[in-house]
């Protein structure tokens, strides 16, 4: 720099007067001041509309960008845009009422009221918002502001055809209401729930006809109906703790229990101390381990602990009536498969007085009554819950195997022939064979009838023996086919089997007996 030349911000005199700076004189820093502001403003006259123009061209881009979005069904990405917008530009009327469109075809109506009154507040006349605006507040059931919008479209517009439907929708929904609220003071539920279904029609977002309705619904008894109109006003009020906890309490008279304590869990989300829904909570949470543990012990096999499980979860709760039907009817299964027929029987007939037309309690009690031997009463169950449920194969399947061993129970019977029940293991076939083998061994009688009454009787004892304790043939007798009956071989040809003693049973004369007592 050349010697005597000051720097631009030294001539400009910004730094203040310095060593190289001539002294200003009277009033001279009163002067330099206002020098430099009106270079300033200057220099910001001959900047701004470019600054103005450069901003307006992102305005423009970002509208550009959520119009291009929203064609193509992108409205979250569309939405960020619209948001960039609004920042830039928060004067700007056109670009909160385009974002409200965006929350309306997301389904945030919410979101969209402010962004609507927005755009009101900055431009009074802008028929669009307030039209856009009185509907969703009339679908919210807000009849005196929504009839406040349309008034004002039609004092501006009055031939507003929109406007004026709109209004006369106000005047119905509000009659309506009145109407509905006077049938069910009157006790009037049917006749209140024909209202109510056109009221929700014009406000499909208002929670009051919803929860008028829901209550119509529970006097008259229909619970799932009241469950459909109670969910929506949960987010359609804000902190609505007192639907959490009715539905929460409607689900488990239900006997859902897991969907009741899903509820009352949601009314804890908003306020953790509120003593109703905790206590409620509790009561649910206990009863739901409970069973859960018990349906845990039946799917390991563990019958006996699912059994005491489902007992104490009638005494947590021995007051609302389907968990005592549901927990007998379980019992009832895990007597059957615990192979105590009786038992079974005896609590699978009190759970069966209780749910008549529970399938699976007469499918429980029919297998216990296969287990006693008492055929044609498994027949009989197994016809009836096929009548409730005909398409079901397990019930098919298991209605023929009764049919087949009621059929075979009047021919030739195994068991009986051992005197055993039919759950008895190998050890105890073999052991009331030997005894009945001794017992009625040919070469124990003197007279021919006596020798030849034996022999049927030893043929019979050698048959069950052999059946039973050959596991392919006893599972073929279970289900009710002889494997050494005739009529169930191919052909018709007779079973070849071996028999465990050396004799011919249809021969004459003296009898020798080999035993081999396998």
């Amino acid at each position: 720099m050349e010697s005597g030349q000051l720097p631009v911000w030294r001539g400009l005199g910004l730094l203040g007067r310095g060593a190289e700076s001539p002294s200003l004189g009277p009033g001279g820093c009163e002067r330099r001041l206002l020098w430099v502001a009106s270079l300033l403003c200057v220099l910001l006259d001959l900047q701004l509309p470019g600054l103005l123009a450069a901003g307006q061209a992102e305005i423009e881009n970002h509208l550009e960008m959520g119009r291009k979005l929203l064609a193509a069904g992108q409205l979250a990405e569309a939405l960020s845009h619209y948001h960039s917008a609004v920042e830039i530009d928060p004067k700007n009327y056109l670009t909160y009422y385009k974002r409200a469109t965006i929350y309306l075809a997301m389904g945030k109506f919410k979101s969209a009221l402010p962004d609507l009154s927005k755009a009101i507040e900055l431009k009074p006349d802008f028929l669009a918002a307030r039209l856009q605006r009185g509907n969703i507040l009339l679908k919210q059931g807000s009849t005196q502001e929504a009839r406040q919008d349309f008034e004002a479209v039609l004092r501006s517009s009055p031939d507003n055809t929109e406007a004026q439907n709109q209004l006369a929708r106000v005047s119905e929904l509000e009659f309506s209401m009145q109407e509905a609220r006077t049938a069910f003071q009157r006790r009037n539920y049917l006749g209140a729930i024909s209202i109510l279904d056109r009221a929700i029609e014009i406000s499909p977002w208002d929670p009051e006809a919803k929860e008028l309705r829901s209550e119509c619904h529970l006097f008259l008894g229909d619970y799932s109906k009241a469950i459909l109109d109670l969910k929506p006003t949960t987010k359609l009020r804000n902190d609505n703790r007192g639907a959490f906890l009715k539905l929460s309490k409607l689900y488990y008279s239900l006997g859902e229990h897991e969907e009741s304590l899903n509820q009352v869990r949601e009314c804890l989300k908003l306020d953790q101390d509120d003593k109703d829904c905790f206590s409620h909570y509790k009561q649910v949470k206990k009863l739901s381990k409970q069973l859960e543990m018990a349906e845990g012990h039946v799917e390991a096999q563990w019958y006996e602990e699912a059994i005491e499980k489902y007992k104490a979860a009638v005494k947590t709760e021995p007051n609302v009536a389907i968990y005592t039907t549901k927990a007998k009817g379980h019992i009832c299964h895990c007597l059957t498969k615990s192979k105590r027929p009786r038992e079974a029987i005896d609590v699978c007939t009190e759970a069966h007085h209780l749910d008549p037309r529970n399938v699976f309690i007469l499918r429980d009690r029919a297998e216990a009554y296969i287990l006693n031997e008492e055929f044609e009463k498994a027949v009989e169950d197994y016809q009836e819950a096929k009548e409730f449920d005909g398409e079901n194969e397990e019930l098919k399947e298991g209605l023929e195997r009764a049919q087949k061993l009621l059929k075979q129970s009047k021919k030739r019977d195994y068991y009986k022939i051992l005197g055993i029940r039919r759950n008895a293991n190998k050890q105890e076939i073999i052991k009331a064979y030997r005894k009945l083998a001794q017992q009625w061994h040919p070469d124990n009688f003197q007279s021919e009838d006596e020798k030849k009454e034996a022999e049927k009787k030893f043929i019979d004892i050698a048959a069950a023996k052999e059946v039973l304790t050959d596991p392919e043939m006893r599972q073929k007798f279970d289900s009710g086919e002889d494997p050494l009956d005739p009529e169930n071989q191919q052909g018709g040809a007779g079973h070849q089997h071996h028999w465990p003693f050396e004799f011919n049973p249809f021969g004459s004369g003296n009898f020798h007996f080999k035993f081999h007592f396998n």
